[in-house]
């Protein structure tokens, strides 16, 4: 009998290992997240698979141009992919389809030509906040509709892309000034 419990209860080990493995590693490492929607193309697009990286920000704070998900303020079991535009401190304008930080004007080479953006937005960020959009901007519903994105709504930087497999590849950011 003990000849035959002894592989059982190693079986159970191995087990109870992978699921708190896998528990840990998705609640606090990383998860994967499904892009839907436009409102990040031509950079991303509907139905590619991410992988989050929710470590990093334990480290260190999010830098402008990263692509982060994070929940959507106004409900909280939905979530979003956008770009960092505006750190916490910041004053933030989007005008005539240019962005400014604090009266400087912001590079964005990842956005696609003739994007066109309609309006005046003006932005003072408390030291918690950072405003983030979408880099297809026409379709995109941010921090222009809902105001400043409160740091604890943040999930993770998106790292690696693993689908659809075309487009595997993995993401570095340089900060813009």
């Amino acid at each position: 009998m003990k000849q035959f419990l002894l592989p059982l209860l190693e079986v159970f080990e191995i087990l109870a290992v992978v699921l708190i493995s896998i528990y840990v590693i998705y609640g606090f490492i990383a998860q994967p997240f499904l892009v839907q929607g436009a409102s990040m193309e031509p950079n991303f697009s509907s139905g590619d698979y991410l992988l989050v990286d929710e470590a990093t920000y334990y480290f260190r704070e999010p830098v402008r141009g990263e692509v982060i998900v994070f929940k959507n303020p106004n409900d909280a079991d939905e979530f979003y992919i956008k770009r960092i535009v505006g750190l916490p401190g910041e004053e933030v304008i989007v005008s005539d389809n240019e962005v400014f930080v604090n009266g400087e004007l912001v590079d964005e080479p990842y956005l696609a030509d003739g994007i066109k953006v309609d309006g005046r937005y003006v932005f003072q960020l408390d030291q918690d906040q950072y405003f983030v959009m979408g880099d297809n901007r026409p379709q995109s519903f941010d921090s222009r509709n809902w105001g400043p994105l409160g740091e604890d709504l943040i999930i993770g930087v998106v790292r690696l892309r693993f689908w659809p497999p075309a487009s595997f590849g993995s993401f570095t950011y340089q900060a813009s000034q």
